[in-house]
């Protein structure tokens, strides 16, 4: 009877501190379904891989002295704007002290123009739930909500360097035509505000460009259009799917441009194992490579959780660190009783940020609540992504 005893009183002890171990969850968001879903289904593994890390060095230390364990609860929003918005508010209404996600730009948008405009703003009803971004990079966007901030590369900034390099490079090369998924608006913002834009100011005379759709498969059509226009780069602003469609469609109708350049988006994993032989030469900027050992650290341990590393899911993986060390600077509670206290500390925290370290290097932030990212410009090479060059 005494061991049994003994057994049982063992039993209830570990109990109770399994019961009282505290957690924080965070709340992942993004496109787990169509042609993008690899973004979201990257983000969630690198938010868990990063979680477990954490966990494993002792979780986040609160106010009181104690820790908590950090838990990845993450949603699928279709790449919806409606979804995305039904989503954020669906993780409103739970114990999510922070919020990660959208993958998409169309989602992103909307849903940061249904948070509270400004903090102090006492007759602005809108959600008080801070937005941590990872993967939507339309320009501009954290501007609309004092609660949406992103760590995503800035493509002004990227391109504007990557046609500047082009033309000291490839001094014989003078001008760009362009392929746009017209109907998504990262890769629609991205020709037309960014490529077209930065080409142009860099001295190279755009030549017209050939639209489509981001469920189209058929691209027979463009890529006449881009074949006579016979430039001498082709900048294709478009994700994976509908660039693997493009590139082999190029390679049926025998277009060979001097210099093929892609999208951010593009610089996946996705695309090689879809196109690595069509996709050989393309040059893409990208904000993550993995050149470090803490990059390589981070991919390797995503792969685990069955995700690849790019730009994007990367930046998940760095914004869970930001997120432990402004939870720690800030001293949020993590009772569930102070919970809006809690995500208020967390957005004032983000915004006291000046720069964060990621996985490139040094990460500037700016006022308006974006990210001025170290980045790298990438070559397809024999079914890999290669450094080609480091600007910095």
């Amino acid at each position: 009877m005494k061991k049994i005893a003994v057994a049982i009183a063992v039993a209830l002890a570990a109990g109770s501190a399994y019961a009282q171990e505290k957690t924080l969850k965070i709340a992942g968001f993004g496109a787990k379904s169509g042609v993008v879903r690899s973004f979201g289904i990257n983000s969630e593994a690198a938010l868990t891989a990063a979680a477990d890390v954490i966990n494993k060095q002792g979780g986040v230390k609160l106010a009181d002295g104690s820790s908590a364990k950090l838990v990845v609860e993450f949603y699928d929003d279709r790449c919806s704007a409606e979804e995305g918005i039904s989503v954020i508010r669906r993780i409103y209404g739970t114990d999510a002290v922070v919020a990660v996600g959208p993958t998409c730009s169309n989602v992103a948008e909307p849903l940061f123009g249904i948070l509270q405009k400004k903090v102090e703003d006492k007759g602005d009803s809108g959600l008080q739930m801070p937005v941590f971004t990872d993967v939507a990079i339309k320009v501009g966007l954290a501007r609309i909500s004092e609660w949406a901030f992103r760590n995503v590369p800035n493509e002004m900034t990227m391109y504007s360097s990557l046609f500047y390099w082009l033309k000291t490079r490839y001094p014989n090369t003078q001008n760009v035509y362009g392929g746009v998924e017209e109907d998504f608006a990262h890769s629609r913002a991205s020709w037309y505000a960014v490529m077209k834009d930065r080409a142009e100011a860099n001295g190279y005379k755009v030549v017209g460009n050939s639209k489509w759709l981001v469920n189209d498969s058929n691209f027979a059509t463009q890529v006449r259009e881009m074949k006579n226009a016979n430039a001498d780069i082709v900048a294709i602003s478009a994700h994976p799917f509908t660039t693997c469609g493009v590139l082999k469609e190029m390679q049926r109708q025998g277009v060979k441009p001097k210099v093929l350049v892609g999208l951010t988006s593009s610089s996946s994993l996705e695309t090689l194992q879809g196109c690595a032989k069509q996709a050989e030469g393309m040059i893409i900027p990208t904000s993550f490579a993995p050149v470090t050992k803490e990059g390589k650290a981070a991919a390797e341990t995503t792969a685990r959780f069955k995700g690849a590393a790019d730009l994007h899911s990367m930046a998940a993986w760095e914004n869970m660190f930001i997120l432990k060390q402004v939870m720690e600077s800030e001293k949020i509670s993590g009772d569930k009783n102070q919970l809006p206290a809690d995500r208020r500390k967390i957005r004032d925290g983000l915004a006291k940020l000046k720069q964060t370290q990621g996985l490139l290097g040094v990460t500037k932030r700016t006022e308006d609540r974006e990210a001025d990212k170290p980045y790298l410009f990438v070559q397809a090479k024999g079914g890999n992504w290669v450094v080609l060059h480091n600007p910095l």
